[in-house]
C-alpha cells in the first residue's frame, strides 16, 4: 500500500467512510413496502425513478467535474445526498417519496467521476490500477460492514439508517475539502458537452466493452437471487451466506494482487478477467445445491478481482487531463444503465429457463473480452 499519495489515502478514506454508511440503498425495497406501505409494484416503480435519476447524474457529474472542479463537484454531490436522504426519510406521502428518489438518484453518484478523475490526476500511470483497485477494495469493505450493520439497526426503526447515510455524506464532504487539493487542468479550455468524448471512437468503444461487463455483473443483485431463491430452491439464508464469500475473497485477495495485475497489460488482463467472470455465470446455469452455488462465486469473484482496478486506468489513460470528468461519467453511464437493462433483460430469459439466462449472460461477457482484445492495439498506443 506504499508509495501513493497522502490526498489519495484522505480520498480513500472518506470513500471507506461512506460505505460504511451506505445503509439505506440495500434495504429500500424493504422500507418502502413495511414502513411506508408501498405495494411491491408501487415500490418497483419509485425504485425505476431512482435509475432514471441515476442515469442522468453521470452526464451531468462528469460535466460539472471538468467545469467547476473535482473537489467541488465531490464534496457538493456528498452534501447534497445527505440533504436528500433525510428528506426520504421524512417523506410519508406518495408524490414526496418519487421526488425524493430521483433526486436522489440525481446526486448520490455524482461523486463517482470526480473521484475518478481525482485519482487519475493524483496518481502516476504506473500506479494507477493498484490505486483503482484498492479503492474498489475500500468500497467493498467499507460495504460488507455498513450492510451488515444497516440490517440490524433497521430492528430499531429505518429513521436511524438515514441518519447514519446523511452523516457519512457529510464527513465524506468535509475531509476532501479539506485534505483533497483541486487538481482541475487550468491550462486549457474545458468548454463543450460530450461531443468531444463521443468523438473518441477508443472510448465509444471502451464504453461498449464495459456496458458488457456491468451487465453480467448485475445479475449478482438482479437475477441470481432469484434464480437460486424460486429456480434452484434455496432459502434466503444459504443464499446470502454464498454471497458472502464474494466480499471476503475480495477483502482478502484484492490487496495483495493489485501491484502484480497493474504490471500488466490492461487490455489483456480486462479480457482474461472478463473471460473468468463469463465462465462463473455460465456455470451457474448447473447450480442444483449451496455447494455449487459457491464453486460458481469463486470463479466469477477471481474474475471481478483481475478487472477491479483496470477500467478506470483505462479511462484515465484515454482521456485529456481537461476532460477526464467527462470520460469517467461515460463510463458511470455505462454501469447506470447495465443496471436498468439488466432485469428487463434477465427476467424474459430467466422465464424461459436457467440455462438461457445464464448462457447469454456468458456469451455477452465472452463477447466483452473479444472487443477488449480488439481495443487493446489502440490502447496501448494511447
Amino acid at each position: 500500500m506504499g508509495g501513493l499519495p497522502r490526498a489519495f489515502w484522505a480520498l480513500w478514506g472518506g470513500t471507506v467512510v461512506n460505505r460504511l454508511g451506505t445503509m439505506v440503498m440495500p434495504f429500500t425495497g424493504v422500507y418502502l413496502t413495511q414502513s411506508r406501505g408501498l405495494s411491491v409494484a408501487a415500490a418497483g416503480l419509485v425504485m425505476g425513478v431512482f435509475g432514471v435519476g441515476s442515469l442522468l447524474s453521470q452526464l451531468v457529474a462528469g460535466v460539472l467535474t471538468d467545469r467547476i472542479g473535482r473537489r467541488a463537484t465531490l464534496s457538493g454531490g456528498m452534501l447534497a445526498t445527505a440533504a436528500t436522504m433525510l428528506a426520504l426519510g421524512y417523506s410519508s406521502s406518495l408524490p414526496a417519496i418519487v421526488a425524493s428518489m430521483l433526486m436522489l438518484g440525481l446526486v448520490m453518484d455524482v461523486y463517482r467521476p470526480a473521484s475518478a478523475a481525482l485519482v487519475a490526476d493524483l496518481v502516476s500511470p504506473e500506479e494507477r490500477p493498484r490505486a483503482y483497485g484498492l479503492l474498489f477494495w475500500g468500497i467493498n469493505l467499507g460495504y460488507a460492514v455498513g450492510v451488515t450493520a444497516g440490517g440490524w439497526l433497521a430492528s430499531f426503526g429505518f429513521l436511524w439508517l438515514f441518519w447514519i447515510d446523511a452523516l457519512s455524506g457529510v464527513v465524506f464532504a468535509v475531509l476532501v475539502w479539506r485534505a483533497v487539493p483541486e487538481t482541475r487542468p487550468a491550462a486549457r479550455e474545458s468548454g463543450g458537452g460530450f461531443g468531444v468524448v463521443l468523438r473518441d471512437r477508443v472510448m465509444v468503444g471502451f464504453t461498449l466493452v464495459a456496458l458488457g461487463n456491468a451487465l453480467v455483473y448485475a445479475q449478482t443483485y438482479t437475477m441470481l437471487p432469484v434464480a437460486m431463491t424460486k429456480v434452484v430452491g434455496l432459502s434466503a439464508g444459504e443464499f446470502g451466506v454464498a454471497m458472502a464469500l464474494n466480499g471476503i475473497l475480495i477483502v482478502i485477495v484484492q490487496p495483495l494482487v493489485s501491484g502484480w495485475l497493474g504490471r500488466r497489460d490492461p487490455a489483456r488482463m480486462f479480457a482474461l478477467g472478463l473471460s473468468v467472470m463469463a465462465l462463473g455465470f455460465a456455470m451457474t446455469a448447473f447450480v442444483e445445491s449451496t455447494l455449487g452455488l459457491v464453486v460458481t462465486i469463486v470463479v466469477w469473484t477471481a474474475g471481478e478481482v483481475i478487472t477491479a482496478g483496470i477500467p478506470g486506468a483505462v479511462v484515465a489513460t484515454l482521456a485529456p487531463p481537461e476532460l477526464r470528468g467527462r470520460y469517467s461519467g461515460l463510463f458511470g453511464f455505462s454501469w447506470s444503465l447495465a443496471a436498468m437493462l439488466a432485469p428487463l433483460v434477465g427476467g424474459p430469459l430467466l422465464e424461459v429457463g436457467s440455462q438461457a439466462l445464464w448462457f447469454t449472460i456468458g456469451g455477452v461477457g465472452v463477447l466483452s473480452a473479444a472487443g477488449m482484445l480488439l481495443l487493446g492495439p489502440a490502447i496501448r498506443q494511447r
